[in-house]
């Protein structure tokens, strides 16, 4: 019998990661798990309330189980010390996100706009930078296809830099998550 009462998706620079937290309210029992495979497991505990801290990666977590009242629980995330919505809009100001089906598989290209890395598939990438006219391209390869990220001035303070991934000389929207 699970005892599963929270699950939440992490979008990370080498992919989405799925976080499952089992809580067993009368056992104290916890188990945490992510993209399917267990990491931490505490079968007894007296205390049903506290923190259980762990990583994704090199990224820190941590789950916070509160009472809120009688046997009632209220679970919580927090991704490098954040809550994980202030942490999700923080990643979608430093990352852009592109997934497309290439050579029959799904795709997923991320820039991180504050390193300038490109990761694909969880992979980074050794990338190649060129100035052009209108601003500047990261030069990649996705598999055997040539990839490229521009990266232009829309000339407003405001809005910053506009990237768009080109993939053998096509625009791939982005995406959104």
């Amino acid at each position: 019998m699970s005892d599963l009462v929270a699950t939440w998706d992490i979008a990370l620079s080498d992919g989405v990661h799925k976080v499952d937290f089992e809580h067993g309210t009368t056992t104290g029992k916890r188990i945490i798990r992510v993209d399917g495979k267990e990491i931490y497991r505490q079968d007894w505990m007296f205390k049903l309330v506290g923190k259980e801290h762990f990583q994704v990666g090199k990224t820190k977590c941590c789950i916070s189980i509160d009472a809120v009242s009688g046997f009632a629980y209220e679970y919580s995330l927090e991704v490098n010390g954040k809550p994980l919505k202030k942490f999700q809009e923080n990643q979608s100001r430093i990352m852009r996100t592109w997934v497309l089906y290439i050579g029959g598989v799904d795709t997923r290209v991320v820039l991180e706009k504050d390193t300038l890395d490109v990761w694909v598939n969880g992979e980074r990438v050794e990338t190649t930078g060129e100035f052009v006219d209108d601003g500047t391209e990261t030069h990649f390869q996705i598999g055997s296809h040539s990839a490229f990220i521009k990266a232009v001035t829309t000339g407003r303070r405001r809005d910053g830099i506009v990237h768009q991934l080109y993939v053998d000389e096509m625009e791939i929207p982005l995406a959104n998550d």
